[in-house]
């Protein structure tokens, strides 16, 4: 007995096989967190400006070991934790995403944190512990992982956005993006928690080989939760009440990374739950989320014309670009699967440089106006030429229009939509080209005060742009050229074979 109880616990403490290589980026990030956190007690207030040069080397070697892994290749990939966590190439695409965009929002960040008198340390620990969870969400392959995540990466959001706690007006993004955020992980975890009732597993492949044929009354019910607590985090129609007060109320650089950090963690999360755990529900969640993608698109797009302030304009210009990202979504169960993953991926790569080089343009602009009104961009062209023509390639790019980034992204999301071949799919493609027409008149509105409108107050002083946004709007708009004009280079990224090799596809 004794030897048994021996044997029993000699294997209970046998440590698991665990590849370091593999999650590097996450260990990078951890010791970085503690690291900006002790470093921030011990500094005085003239030296507060170094936690952004500090955060951006954290997130620079975080980088590294996703290059590393993606250059030796299948040596490397690995599936942790009996497959619940797993590095492929789809996951460090995803990672380098994210680590990239919290560079750039760190930029964006700097100076007005600095003038503001805000609490920069304990602002840095929150947005890497936010961008943590996002390098998590991309390997997560559990209900559980998944859940962890996205609360990990929502939670400091919460707080992000009220940062500036004297203004009303971000105490109450602040609230309204909490509440409802908690609201909507009740609902989510509900969901889930029916997934795992009916199934016996977490593990998203396990579910996916549970659900085929008939679905019982509670799974179907499971697949609506779960699809309506993504929505809220993707800001999909109806769930999108919290993103306009909340992207209008919190700090810019928070706004920015907000609408496109935060938002392709949750498509992310719904991509990963839809391909492995849902992929056999798809006469649940397809008419569903073709239902969510064309509400959120004409919906976003219709109220973003109305907008006069261009942060709110922005707010539901990116409820609707997330309706031409969910659209893929709905026909992964029709013949679609690979085009729609590609579809989805490279429009949050390209989504990323042209929404987060707005926000760094209306962040220099409003320096000097002191205004977030549309208006206030009247004869930008005349006294801030280089900042006229970067606002010009940013609009014309979530315009969708050649041969700037969104362009490929959006030809992507069609190419989908043509090769699920059915009629559902061509009524959402004809809905998704009105949507584009209709989207380009407010940013050709923006244009117009940019290149035709006269400076308000006649005021054509010149514009200062801080370094480090200066080095956010280089950054951006490369990007925006380059996948643009050399769109193979980010089709690349959805022609790795592990992109669909990770989904069984």
């Amino acid at each position: 007995m004794s030897s048994l109880l021996s044997s029993v616990l000699a294997q209970a403490w046998v440590a698991p096989t665990i590849d370091w290589h593999a999650i590097a980026p996450e260990l990078v990030l951890v010791v970085g967190i503690n690291l900006v956190l002790f470093i921030d007690l011990w500094l005085d207030d003239s030296k507060k400006w170094a936690m952004a040069t500090l955060t951006g080397f954290v997130m620079v070697g975080a980088f590294i070991p996703v290059v590393t892994l993606a250059v030796i290749g299948d040596d490397v990939r690995d599936a942790i934790f009996d497959g619940r966590y797993v590095v492929d190439e789809y996951a460090l695409v995803l990672k380098g995403l994210f680590l990239l965009v919290g560079y750039v929002v760190v930029l964006m960040s700097q100076t007005e944190l600095e003038e503001g008198g805000y609490y920069q340390g304990e602002f840095y620990v929150l947005m890497l512990v936010s961008v943590l969870g996002m390098v998590m969400m991309a390997s997560s392959r559990d209900l559980l992982s998944v859940f962890v995540a996205l609360e990990l990466l929502s939670i400091p959001a919460y707080m992000m956005a009220a940062w500036r706690k004297r203004d009303p007006r971000s105490n109450e993004a602040g609230v309204k993006y909490y509440l409802l955020g908690v609201f909507a992980s009740g609902v989510l975890l509900y969901g889930m928690s029916f997934l795992y009732g009916t199934t016996g597993s977490t593990k998203l492949t396990e579910i996916g080989a549970a659900l085929t044929g008939d679905l019982s009354p509670m799974q179907v019910l499971a697949v609506v939760f779960v699809i309506a607590g993504f929505g809220f985090k993707i800001s999909a129609v109806p769930f999108h009440t919290w993103a306009p007060d909340t992207y209008e109320g919190a700090p810019t650089p928070v706004t920015a990374f907000l609408s496109v950090a935060s938002k392709a963690a949750g498509f992310v999360a719904l991509l990963t739950v839809l391909y492995l755990g849902l992929h056999g529900a798809g006469e649940v969640h397809g008419p569903l989320i073709w239902v969510l993608a064309a509400l959120t698109m004409t919906i976003g797009n219709v109220i973003a014309l109305r907008q006069t302030n261009i942060v709110r304009m922005l707010a539901y210009s990116s409820v609707s670009q997330g309706g031409f990202i969910l659209m893929p979504l709905a026909f992964i169960s029709d013949g679609a699967a690979e085009s729609a993953l590609r579809a989805v991926v490279i429009y949050l790569l390209i989504y990323a440089f042209s929404n987060l080089g707005a926000f760094a343009v209306i962040i220099s602009v409003a320096r000097r106006t002191g205004s977030g009104e549309i208006t206030s961009f009247g004869g930008l062209m005349s006294y801030a030429p280089a900042l006229g023509v970067l606002m010009t390639i940013f609009m014309a790019s979530l315009a969708g229009i050649p041969p700037l980034g969104i362009w490929i992204a959006k030809l992507q999301s069609f190419r989908a939509l043509i090769d699920a071949g059915t009629d559902a799919a061509y009524v959402l493609a004809v809905i998704a080209a009105v949507n584009t027409v209709i989207a380009a008149g407010y940013y050709m509105r923006v244009l117009r005060q940019v290149w035709m409108a006269p400076a308000p107050d006649g005021d054509t002083s010149p514009i200062v742009t801080p370094q480090p946004v200066a080095l956010a709007l280089g950054i951006t708009a490369g990007g925006t050229l380059l996948l643009g004009i050399l769109p193979g280079l980010v089709l690349r990224f959805a022609d790795l074979p592990d992109l669909t090799g990770a989904f069984g596809l």
